[in-house]
């Protein structure tokens, strides 16, 4: 089990850090081709299809690694087709709704931001919900799978496809860069399909079987999910598209670039929160709590002695790296990177609190603290956003994610001391290994 881990695990690092260090570089060349103003532009319509997007759709992924975890530990492939069947109706029928309404929000997108060129890349990044959605399914179906190795190296693929598709999308303009991005998205989909249907072909052929008595909690697990990821989410989203109402658009072009800092950590640390999903959504529903709770101490000390050592380096290094990076007329964004830098310290530290909901089957904690963070982020970078602009916004991240961070510590206080207890214990080892082909 733990050479497995292992394996697995460095293989996902490295295709989830290669995809991190190619997707930064699509946001260089973007914001190198387009330029300030239209890079700004660019930001805001991907910010908005993206908010558009989570208000409409459901979050079904979380759904399939919780219970297509249990159900493929039991075994029970007919419910884990049904499981994986009414995923994609859902997410076929967000996608769509979600497509139109950007449609129909397009003509007005001008007169909203009060800036110009909006209306067209609109129009195409409408496509975008219908393009992304297949992927987030087998994605889920191949961390139920245990195969991170094979989701990591796959995210290296679709960054690299986004990465050529910018490169040639955005010399020509904004709408293009837009149509590129879709473009790249629909063939990284199909291509995740693909795997993931062969890693998981032992679940192909036979009859569905009922949800029977997990149908109504799931729906409850759904719906919660949904809202607490959609939170998790907005605040990214917007971000830009806040500032864009009470400043400029060079102003989002900034905000925007000084936002590299919180990606690149997230990525960072990405290939931990893999696999803490897949290994302690199955040792939960194995009933073994202990190493559940030793995955989690074990990231939690890793990850901070990394951000106490990086933080002060990179916060020196800020100014330089900006100018190296995106240029000298991004110069400006040093201070807003250097508070984004805070900001994605803590969420380094605290990035177990994107899976741990789903492990122990309460995603109704998501709303809880990601609730209290949006509350405390919209007021905050509408009014730091008008007096600062950019440096304003990024602060706004920084004081809210602080604000997170603090619920989330006193959540965790409490689930120590009262320890959450498995739905469904599975006690045989040799199902359980099942799981990982």
């Amino acid at each position: 089990m733990a050479s497995r881990v292992i394996r697995r695990g460095s293989a996902a690092a490295a295709g989830v850090w290669g995809s991190a260090l190619v997707g930064f570089l699509g946001t260089v060349v973007a914001a190198r081709l387009l330029g300030v103003d239209d890079f700004g532009v660019f930001a805001i319509v991907l910010a908005t299809a993206g908010f558009v997007q989570l208000l409409l759709d459901l979050t079904v992924e979380e759904a399939i690694v919780k219970y297509g975890t249990r159900y493929s530990a039991a075994e029970d492939w007919g419910r884990f087709r049904r499981l994986l069947r009414l995923a994609l109706g859902v997410k076929l029928a967000g996608g769509t709704i979600g497509a139109l309404a950007i449609l129909a929000l397009a003509p007005f997108a001008d007169s909203i931001f009060g800036a110009d060129g909006l209306t067209g890349p609109m129009l195409v990044a409408a496509f975008l919900p219908l393009a992304a959605l297949p992927e987030a399914v087998a994605a889920a179906v191949l961390v139920v799978r245990g195969r991170y190795d094979v989701r990591g190296a796959l995210l290296t693929l679709s960054m690299t496809l986004r990465l050529a598709a910018l490169a040639f999308g955005a010399s020509l303009g904004v709408v293009e860069a837009v149509a590129a991005v879709v473009a790249a998205q629909a063939v990284s989909s199909a291509v995740v399909v693909a795997v993931a249907l062969r890693s998981a072909r032992d679940v192909a052929g036979g009859e569905d079987a009922p949800l029977g008595a997990d149908a109504r909690e799931l729906r409850g697990f759904v719906l919660r999910s949904s809202i607490g990821s959609g939170l998790v989410s907005v605040r990214a989203l917007l971000g830009p598209a806040l500032l864009g109402l009470v400043s400029t658009v060079p102003q989002v072009g900034l905000f925007r670039a000084a936002q590299a800092p919180q990606a690149g950590f997230a990525n960072l640390s990405a290939p931990a929160r893999l696999v803490l999903l897949s290994e302690q959504t199955r040792d939960f529903e194995r009933g073994r709590l202990d190493r559940m709770w030793t995955f989690l101490e074990r990231y939690v000390a890793g990850t901070a002695v990394f951000a106490a050592i990086a933080v002060p380096v990179f916060w020196w290094l800020m100014p330089d790296l900006v100018r190296l990076v995106f240029g000298e007329e991004y110069a400006s964004a040093s201070d807003a990177a250097r508070l984004i830098l805070l900001a994605a310290a803590i969420q380094l530290v605290w990035g177990w609190t994107k899976s741990f909901p789903v492990t122990i089957g309460r995603p109704g904690l998501k709303i809880l603290a990601h609730g209290i963070e949006l509350l405390a982020f919209v007021p905050l970078v509408l009014v730091l956003g008008n007096e600062w602009g950019a440096t304003g916004a990024a602060g706004a991240v920084a004081i809210s994610t602080g604000v997170f961070a603090l619920v989330w510590t006193v959540v965790l206080v409490r689930l120590r001391r009262d320890p959450p207890s498995p739905l469904t214990a599975l006690t045989a080892p040799t199902a359980g290994e099942a799981v990982a082909p």
